[in-house]
């Protein structure tokens, strides 16, 4: 999925004090950049590594195989993106704030982000990973999380009434995240 062999790489750029130089980009890694507005963009098996995405509109914009690597995303809004082949990998991304409402996320990788306040509401996570990830106030509501391992991560609360949680993955001790809304002890 995420074959790196002649790869076309761009580096070091500033682009919220220029445009992207075309609209459509192929297996491109885009490494330490800045971006403000990838509106309209199509990214077709790119990376990025390192970069600043942090409140970047990405309105209609197509992340077909696109991997994020050490960036920092806070506030995107991932639901204005193309939802045809959408599909994604983070790891070691700071994902803060960020909206996947209504968004196709299913077979998504989430490894060594944080992940605090984001809006997975309405969300299809089915057979999404989450390794070792920080989802403290993260909003599960009427989402798919079928099939999800949440074991590794922490600080999660899923209401399991309102999402689908049908062979998700937790360990007992954070039993007390599905229980939340009911306002009980747990020792």
């Amino acid at each position: 999925m995420y074959n790196r062999r002649n790869v076309e790489l761009i580096s070091n750029i500033d682009f919220t004090n220029q445009y992207l130089p075309r609209d459509s980009f192929e297996q491109v890694e885009f490494s330490n950049c800045t971006f403000s507005d990838l509106s309209g963009s199509d990214f077709t098996d790119c990376s990025f590594v390192g970069c600043n995405l942090s409140n970047a509109v990405i309105t209609n914009c197509k992340l077909f195989d696109v991997e994020f690597v050490d960036c920092k995303l806070i506030g995107v809004n991932f639901s204005d993106t193309k939802d045809f082949g959408f599909s994604v990998r983070f790891e070691k991304c700071l994902l803060d704030y960020t909206n996947f409402d209504n968004k196709k996320l299913n077979k998504s990788a989430f490894i060594h982000c944080k992940i605090n306040g984001a809006d997975f509401t309405q969300a299809d996570l089915s057979k999404s990973k989450f390794t070792h990830c920080d989802l403290m106030g993260a909003v599960f509501s009427y989402s798919n999380l079928s099939g999800v391992d949440f074991t590794t991560s922490e600080n999660f609360t899923i209401d399991p009434a309102i999402n689908n949680v049908k062979k998700a993955k937790f360990l007992s001790s954070d039993l007390a995240g599905l229980l939340t809304k009911f306002d009980i002890i747990i020792k």
